[in-house]
């Protein structure tokens, strides 16, 4: 099995157990490590209880895992990074403090550096307001540390070793590459555009000789995860599930539900089911109150909801709960077939099918391309988007998202639109007409909307007006609606496992509009379902049973002659 594996996490969770692999530890390192940390105090609660009584056990096994790992062959350490992810109110900052204590003092590396990082000023103080009273409260530990409180610095006198705590900037990645760090809220920084630069020049403690260590504690995003989190995230899960190589240094301790039962919302609104991820219950947070909370606040409206769960049980906004979403996204996942491309669904279509759906210098310009497999009759999906590089400022919340998409090429991020992005729509278009899978008619259909340009450049390239189709939209797409998560569901729907999709899909909400639904954004307009609405104006026109015009696969040149 994979280093970090843990298939059984689930079943960990409703023991009662730490959701993470079995770690060989350096057993000295480990007594050494657990004995300091369990004489530190709390400095915030009435008669400043040890935390030897008032951590839970959990995050011991975290701490003695992070800071004691050792393959029992070499001796090396394996735990190079760890991600926790914990709901509010389990004292994840408190304990990041009181670990960061820890690690500085058993580091004999001298006239190094640790941060402890918070997202935003108010969290960097805390934690630091946490460490400095922990320390205060021992007068033991006033002759191993020295505290700077202007500095926010924590020095360890015997090596010269500084633990300074910082709020997330650019400038954090100056000087020195420390040798711990520790980022408090990680979800916070998945909007910062960034962030993946600073979190990556972190990073390169891990390769130097002395080697730096990163702990990243979190709680899930009150939004669908991006940027950075969303990155770090699909990792850890991956590494706990064995599908993150052979030998990752990331330990993953994920306090969440399983995917199937975070959509389930008679599940997570069932009580009885909240321990399962709440690990400090019984000491920094009870089921009482988070009842009471829950009923007064969080029960109060949909948006409410969603925010509170996402907080308190680390529901995964998106794919998971997201209020009224698009019924088709919980079939979405299961419907990618890895390597389908837009080559191969030309190779295996029988005819084929574009859809557009266009707008301003703030959204996405999305398309679709739809094929009818010739032996299968499966419908199989590829898309593709552009974006002004304005839409980076305009809509500055989902930067990080689109910088991501750009990345692995589902997007293109241009200067000029109709100068960049319309060549690129007629091209795919006339490539399609080429090999005579175009239907005779309405073979292209758009939101008839801003697309103005886009027609003039298709019939510049010689496209008649008949080849392309304006689709209603509204309530009138409502059979598209209706029909993509059918067939999604039964397997006569595919697409290309693009994180463009996921990205679409997962901002997608339904309203009623009299006896049709209607598909919406989900996140007061920020988000973006362009190249889903792309899929259903295909959808639409490959319900009308299209035939290929074979025909045009052989062009005549008009200077043929007959010798």
């Amino acid at each position: 099995m994979p280093r970090f594996a843990c298939p059984d996490w689930w079943e960990k969770l409703q023991r009662g157990e730490t959701p993470m692999a079995d770690v060989p530890l350096d057993d000295a390192r480990a007594a050494k490590a657990l004995a300091f940390f369990n004489r530190l105090c709390l400095p915030d609660v009435i008669g400043n209880p040890a935390l030897s009584e008032a951590c839970g056990e959990w995050f011991k096994d975290v701490l003695v895992a992070f800071l004691a790992s050792a393959d029992p062959e070499t001796s090396e350490r394996t735990v190079w990074e760890a991600l926790c992810e914990v709901p509010k109110k389990n004292s994840k900052s408190t304990y990041a403090a009181a670990l960061a204590l820890t690690a500085l003092y058993l580091e004999e590396t001298p006239n190094g550096q640790m941060l402890l990082i918070g997202p935003s000023q108010n969290i960097s103080a805390r934690c630091f307001e946490q460490a400095r009273g922990m320390v205060k409260l021992d007068p033991q530990l006033a002759k191993i540390f020295h505290i700077q409180d202007h500095l926010k610095t924590i020095t360890r006198i015997k090596t010269g070793t500084k633990l300074e705590v910082k709020t997330f900037d650019t400038s954090i990645v100056t000087g020195e590459i420390p040798l711990l760090t520790i980022v408090d809220e990680l979800h916070l920084l998945g909007g910062k555009a960034k962030a993946p630069h600073v979190i990556q020049q972190l990073r390169g403690g891990n390769v130097t000789t002395t080697g730096g260590q990163m702990f990243f504690i979190t709680t899930q995003s009150d939004t669908a995860p991006k940027g950075v989190w969303r990155t770090e995230l699909n990792k850890a899960r991956k590494i706990r599930d064995g599908e993150g190589g052979p030998r990752p240094i990331m330990l993953p301790v994920l306090y969440e539900y399983p995917p199937e039962l975070q959509k389930e919302e008679a599940f997570w609104r069932n009580r009885e089911n909240w321990p399962f991820v709440l690990p400090n219950l019984g000491r920094s947070i009870s089921v009482d109150r988070l009842v009471a909370d829950y009923e007064n606040n969080g029960a109060e409206t949909k948006e409410a909801e969603q925010i509170w769960v996402s907080q308190h049980l680390n529901i995964e906004i998106g794919l998971g709960f997201n209020g009224e979403r698009w019924i088709g996204a919980d079939y979405w996942a299961g419907a990618g077939q890895a390597g389908l491309s837009l080559d191969s669904i030309i190779a295996s279509s029988e005819v084929c099918v574009v859809g557009v759906d266009g707008g301003g210098l703030d959204d996405l310009l999305g398309l679709a391309v739809l094929g009818r497999h010739r032996e299968t009759k499966c419908w199989q999906h590829w898309g593709r988007a552009w974006a002004d590089r304005d839409v980076l400022r305009l809509r500055q919340k989902i930067a990080p998202d689109l910088l991501d998409l750009e990345q692995v090429g589902d997007l293109v991020l241009v200067d000029n639109i109709e100068d960049e992005a319309n060549p690129e729509i007629v091209e795919i278009c006339v490539r399609l007409r080429e090999v005579g899978l175009l239907p005779e008619e309405d073979g292209i259909g758009m939101d008839p909307e801003g697309v103005g340009s886009i027609i003039d450049a298709l019939i510049e390239a010689q496209f008649r007006i008949e080849d392309i189709r304006a689709i209603s939209q509204g309530y009138k797409l409502n059979a598209a609606i209706k029909t993509a998560p059918v067939k999604l569901k039964n397997g006569k729907l595919q697409h290309c496992c693009q994180a463009l999709m996921d990205f679409s899909v997962g901002n997608a909400a339904t309203e009623p509009r009299g006896n049709a639904v209607i598909v919406t954004k989900a996140q007061s307009g920020s988000a973006k379902i362009d190249p889903l609405m792309a899929l259903f104006n295909t959808v639409q026109l490959m319900s009308w049973n299209p035939t290929a015009a074979q025909a045009a696969a052989v062009r005549i040149p008009d200077n043929y002659e007959v010798c």
